[in-house]
């Protein structure tokens, strides 16, 4: 054999072995050829052979030991676990076997994924082929959902059964029962059924409180009609903010069409969340999963039992996040509570004194730590209720009362559009400037139809005040934590400030106020 002469071998150093005692003949052979592949190795099989384990192995065996089953608790809650399947009403003169897909379709995209899809009309029958006229039953949907109580209660999702004609509920014995909807609540996304049977298996409810983020969780549910399919993951976070009014649970457990309505189960066998949506760009699942919290899904849950319907408080603001400058120029220590933008007129807020620019930061007794915070706390309260609401003010905190009035049943919130500009004033007869935001007089008149008692009216922006978002037409109520009654005020105002650092103002642009902070050019 020839040699390349670039490169050199080295022969490695004979290794030895500490074979234990008691390890037979043939043992001690195959740990001494498997030294040459070095003494950790060797080591590990000739402590091996023995009856105590190396570190490293006992480690190994831990974490295998240390991985969850979770036979037991599918088990112990999926035979209260239902599949659910609704059906509506084809239209008239309308072949059922064509709508019923295309419409099933529609609302998998609408409602799971959030994914508008245009309607399309029927398509044309092949000639010849005749249309049924009398309205039949078609396949609509299909969710989850789990037995609250042995005499046939069901919770599920909202969305699920949202404009069914009929609902079948299907166990995992295969018994099936037609069930009626008690309540359904599109707020929350929580409705309640009732099927006419006794003896039902039935699900333990958790405690939220007490769950962890990185805590294992499975689901079990139906997707795409695949009765009692188990998933698991962690959960991933608590409270997770999506704009709605609850605070969801977020899992990376996997939830896909078919899911909705049915359980998030703990290590202990108990429910503590109802799985409702998906993050998703693809339309399928991405990783992000998300649960209504099930005390609040219990309380909403107890009212369509006993009420059929959900009663909740509202005060009649509308409100906006506090920003971190804003909460620093208002000397709020952090940016928390919740910024009160406009007060409806003749509503509980306005009774009780609240105003535009006020910073709610406690409502009886409890923190408001961010901004959607607020209605959930209104919204838990029942009407004709008093309580205390605790606002700053520019810059000082004030303690009010306030009677919670009832919410309009399922009312829709009116969009937030841009609104327009405020009318035009009459010609001005002096101006002030200040950061570059040139201010004019506001009339009795226009004092009057905006239902305002003071301010001063933007004529023209530039320099900072550009840069903080005012525009032309806004109405300066404050600056500085200084209320705004007039341009002289303004005047005075802008005479004490320290040009060279911010200064925060609040204005109001059409029906809405809002906070900007102005930082003069360095």
């Amino acid at each position: 054999m020839r040699l390349d002469p670039s490169r050199t071998l080295v022969r490695q150093p004979e290794q030895h072995v500490v074979v234990p005692p008691g390890v037979s003949p043939w043992r001690r052979r195959a740990a001494g050829l498997l030294a040459a592949f070095g003494t950790s190795l060797a080591a590990l099989l000739a402590v091996g052979l023995t009856s105590s384990p190396a570190p490293a192995v006992a480690q190994a065996s831990a974490a295998v030991r240390g991985l969850p089953d979770f036979a037991d608790l599918v088990e112990q809650v999926g035979p209260a676990v239902v599949n659910i399947r609704t059906t509506a009403k084809a239209k008239a003169g309308r072949n059922s076997a064509e709508a019923g897909p295309d419409e099933e379709m529609q609302e998998f995209f609408r409602r799971f994924f959030g994914v508008p899809v245009p309607r399309q009309g029927p398509r044309q029958s092949p000639p010849g082929q005749q249309q049924e006229e009398e309205q039949q039953q078609t396949p609509r949907g299909v969710g989850s959902g789990f037995i609250l109580s042995a005499d046939g209660y069901i919770m599920t999702n909202a969305h699920v059964v949202d404009g069914a004609d009929e609902v079948n509920v299907r166990l995992t014995d295969k018994r099936e029962f037609k069930a009626r909807i008690i309540g359904a609540d599109k707020r929350t996304d929580v409705a309640v059924l009732k099927v006419e049977a006794s003896g039902l298996p039935t699900v333990k409810l958790g405690d939220v409180g007490k769950l962890r983020v990185g805590e294992w969780v499975i689901a079990i549910g139906s997707p795409f009609d695949l009765d009692n399919t188990v998933t698991a993951g962690i959960v991933s976070a608590k409270a997770r903010d999506t704009g709605d009014l609850v605070p969801f649970i977020q899992t990376d457990v996997a939830i896909n069409p078919g899911n909705s309505g049915g359980p998030l189960i703990n290590m202990r066998g108990e429910v503590v969340g109802v799985n409702s949506q998906i993050y998703s760009r693809s339309g399928g699942y991405m990783g992000i999963s998300f649960a209504i919290p099930i005390d609040e899904a219990r309380r909403v849950a107890d009212q369509l039992r006993e009420k059929g319907r959900v009663v909740r408080g509202r005060i009649g603001v509308q409100i906006g996040e506090v920003t971190k400058d804003v909460a620093e120029s208002l000397g709020l220590g952090k940016a928390a509570g919740a910024l009160v933008r406009s007060v409806e007129s003749g509503s509980p807020a306005d009774k009780a004194g609240l105003e535009a620019g006020d910073i709610v930061t406690r409502f009886d007794g409890k923190a408001v730590e961010k901004w959607n915070d607020l209605p959930r706390l209104v919204g838990n309260t029942n009407p004709g209720s008093k309580s205390s609401i605790t606002v700053v003010r520019r810059g000082t905190p004030r303690e009010l009362a306030i009677v919670v009035a009832e919410m309009e049943a399922e009312a829709s919130a009116k969009p937030a559009a841009d609104p327009s500009p405020a009318p035009k004033a009459a010609p001005k007869p002096a101006s002030a400037t200040l950061l570059g935001l040139t201010v004019s007089e506001l009339t009795a008149e226009q004092r009057s139809e905006l239902k305002i008692k003071g301010g001063v009216k933007v004529d023209a922006v530039d320099g900072a005040a550009a840069r903080a978002g005012l525009r032309e037409g806004d109405i300066i109520l404050a600056v500085a934590n200084n209320d705004i009654a007039d341009l002289r005020q303004f005047e005075s105002v802008a005479a004490k400030l320290d040009k060279s650092k911010p200064v925060n103002v609040l204005f109001r642009r059409g029906e809405w106020a809002q906070y900007v902070v102005i930082r003069p050019s360095k």
